[in-house]
């Protein structure tokens, strides 16, 4: 258990990207899927791929709004952060199913866990 660990250690260091905040979760994901080896790499390097093309979206809509200067930045920034919270609260919801919680008791834990995420 303990090489296989070091080995997860090793293969997320390879893979990281500067998209940190994208490898954490993707990683936070994988370990929800109860991922290992070849299959968590896979999904790992698929996941972080997929949150770059959020900043290229982002990018995109801001040249479709002709956007440029501070305005493009501000925008881009917003959106990227809104893209965050949108997966945190997918991956909150999920959790949420998983521990089979309803109505008061999953909204508190999805709030709390989004505002975690956001921290």
């Amino acid at each position: 258990m303990k090489r296989l660990m070091t080995v997860l250690a090793v293969v997320a260091a390879v893979f990281s990207t500067s998209a940190f905040a994208a490898d954490s979760t993707c990683e936070a994901q994988a370990a929800e899927k109860k991922l290992a080896g070849a299959a968590k790499t896979s999904f790992v390097k698929k996941c972080e791929k997929d949150a770059g093309a959020g900043a290229t979206t982002c990018d995109a809509k801001a040249e479709a709004k002709k956007l440029a200067g501070a305005a493009k930045n501000s925008f881009v920034k917003k959106c990227e952060k809104d893209d965050k919270a949108a997966g945190a609260k997918t991956t909150c919801d999920t959790q949420a199913a998983e521990k089979k919680l309803a109505g008061a008791a999953k909204n508190s834990f999805v709030k709390k866990c989004v505002a975690d995420a956001a921290a």
